[in-house]
């Protein structure tokens, strides 16, 4: 049959596990920051770590993530390493 076919499914492979590496990357380059209301940082997580918590202990992760919040503290996501010509996003919550 095709020679061919055996290539084509490791580029493939090859393909889908570089884009997991670079999604983990940019997991861990982004962070979780949780903030009081004075601005100091009380929790910074990666976002992959914050990520398998989620999974691991969703019921915990969703009373900690409502207590920061009634407790007026603000979350934000930050990108603590940009690529060449990004600059810095974060994107936060609505203080309560």
């Amino acid at each position: 049959m095709s020679e061919s076919r055996p290539e084509s499914t490791r580029t493939t492979v090859d393909s889908v596990v570089d884009t997991v590496r670079g999604l983990v990357s940019e997991g861990f380059n982004r962070r979780v920051v949780v903030r009081d209301s004075k601005d100091d940082v009380v929790l910074e997580v990666p976002v992959a770590l914050g990520l398998i918590a989620a999974f691991a202990a969703p019921v915990v992760t969703t009373i900690g993530a409502g207590a920061a919040l009634v407790g007026k503290c603000g979350i934000s996501l930050e990108s603590r390493e940009p690529s060449a010509g990004q600059s810095v996003t974060t994107v936060e919550s609505e203080r309560v």
